[in-house]
């Protein structure tokens, strides 16, 4: 063994585990000097949270050569090596193709991940057995250039009334940028499709309400300095960082859960590796009883009927993905119109 390796002994469900870990004094954020070492405890630390957060689902890996500024490349098959206890799950692409996917049901797997030199984790939101049915609702907000963290507050807020009303329990964390993102649990009786078709029901709905704070519109030119709905990142194969993973930034942020209570006066800044371990300690987790209580999306679903039959149709689908039954040409309207 390598003299500029360690073993950790990772605790989990089914015993402690070695894992051993090489180059751990490599500086992955160079500005708090937070290394590879580093990353694996604080894994170890919130490793409960998080895999009751990500586990048992299939998650791509954001991996990275050298620190957060070297060459990135994201994994989705399972790295060559995997130990016995890491387990993978075939799905299917929006290609039609099917490939394994890592799946990580304890601490270990995730300390062995960073290992392998993962920094961010995006797991699906759906889980192993039943992958092409998912069984949480997700909706990022995202910041356009001319608004912040601070806009997305208000937005999160009627969102979450929003879900009530369609009988769906919301839960919000951080991005670990500018961002927020929303989750509701719901019964996984539906493909990805018809969650997307109730994410951009949802959104619509919002974007009436708050017209001046919120856009569906899927082109940058047309969207303003409002929050952006991005309702493809509710298709099959698209991911969020996961809660309780690094993001790779120079302040080593964290995707971190909040109370509801907490939103309005939360700095996005303060939740880092270096935070979040101490939060979770004396906090608690505010995602732990998340799926206890899950709902259905038939009335989201509803609103994306009714919105059919007043003539809204379709919206743009990502640019790699096949041309889907309905969607709109993929032109950005500024040329559009140059070529009318």
């Amino acid at each position: 063994m390598s003299s500029d390796a360690v073993v950790l002994t990772v605790a989990g469900p089914h015993g402690a585990r070695e894992v051993r870990l090489s180059s751990p004094s490599r500086v992955l954020w160079s500005k708090s000097g937070i290394t590879k070492l580093d990353l694996a405890h604080y894994v170890i630390v919130v490793g409960e949270a998080f895999v009751q957060a990500n586990g048992d689902r299939p998650v791509s890996l954001q991996r990275f050569s050298g620190g957060i500024d070297g060459e990135q490349f994201f994994s989705k098959n399972p790295p060559k090596g995997a130990p016995d206890y890491v387990r993978s799950v075939p799905v299917v692409y929006p290609s039609g193709r099917t490939h394994p996917q890592l799946v990580i049901d304890e601490p270990a797997a995730a300390v062995w991940a960073v290992q392998m030199n993962t920094i961010v984790f995006h797991p699906w939101p759906s889980r192993a057995e039943l992958p092409d049915n998912p069984d949480e609702l997700r909706i990022d907000l995202d910041p356009q250039p001319g608004t912040d963290f601070a806009d997305t507050v208000p937005v999160a807020n009627e969102l979450k009334n929003l879900l009530a009303e369609a009988g769906l329990t919301a839960f919000v964390k951080t991005s670990g940028n500018r961002g927020l993102h929303v989750f509701a649990p719901i019964r996984p009786t539906r493909e990805f499709l018809d969650v997307r078709h109730a994410v951009i029901g949802a959104a619509r709905e919002l974007e009436r309400r708050m017209p001046t704070r919120v856009t569906t519109n899927w082109w940058k030119e047309e969207r303003g300095e409002r929050i952006f709905i991005d309702y493809n990142q509710a298709n099959r194969d698209r991911t969020m960082a996961g809660a309780y993973s690094p993001r790779p930034l120079p302040h080593a942020p964290v995707s971190c859960p909040l109370e509801w209570s907490e939103l309005a006066s939360a700095d996005p800044q303060a939740f880092t590796v270096l935070t979040v371990p101490g939060r979770l300690r004396d906090n608690g987790d505010p995602w732990a009883a998340m799926h206890e209580h899950p709902g259905t999306i038939d009335t989201l679903y509803s609103w994306w009927e009714r919105d059919l039959e007043d003539g809204l149709g379709e919206l743009p689908f990502p640019p790699d993905f096949p041309k889907m039954p309905g969607e709109p040409p993929r032109v950005q309207p500024s040329r559009a119109r140059k070529v009318d």
